[in-house]
């Protein structure tokens, strides 16, 4: 909490939620996205510095695919769809599909925990 109201504070965007772990994921609220990223990355920068790790902002979407897409950004033809209560992304290689899932499946089961935190989706997965 925060880490949320700090973060409001420095940069004047509100903040749907954050998860700290190797680095800090802050789930942006709508529209937010460009004070919070500040003139040239500034406020992002900033906030590296305070905390010593390494940010990185999602800007939330009422849908769940947009919202998949936005936490994928800036990884480039990537699309996701729903399919009944499932969630597949959808990977143009076998490199990138390695990429999304991440050693000991940590990149997807990270997005799972966050998507899961707004929306009643089974799961994602990568297909």
């Amino acid at each position: 909490m925060k880490l949320m109201s700090f973060f409001e504070s420095v940069t004047g965007a509100k903040i749907k939620d954050c998860i700290a772990n190797e680095k800090i994921t802050f789930v942006v609220a709508e529209n937010d996205m460009g004070k919070a990223i500040g003139k040239n990355g500034a406020n992002i920068r900033k906030m590296e510095k305070m905390t010593g790790k390494r940010i990185r902002l999602v800007e939330f979407s009422s849908g769940v695919v947009q919202f998949v897409k936005n936490m994928l950004y800036p990884m480039n033809g990537i699309g996701a769809r729903l399919e009944g209560n499932i969630v597949i992304i959808d990977g143009k290689n076998a490199a990138i599909k390695a990429t999304l899932i991440g050693r000991e499946r940590r990149n997807i089961n990270h997005i799972n925990e966050i998507v899961k935190r707004y929306f009643d989706v089974e799961e994602v997965k990568v297909g």
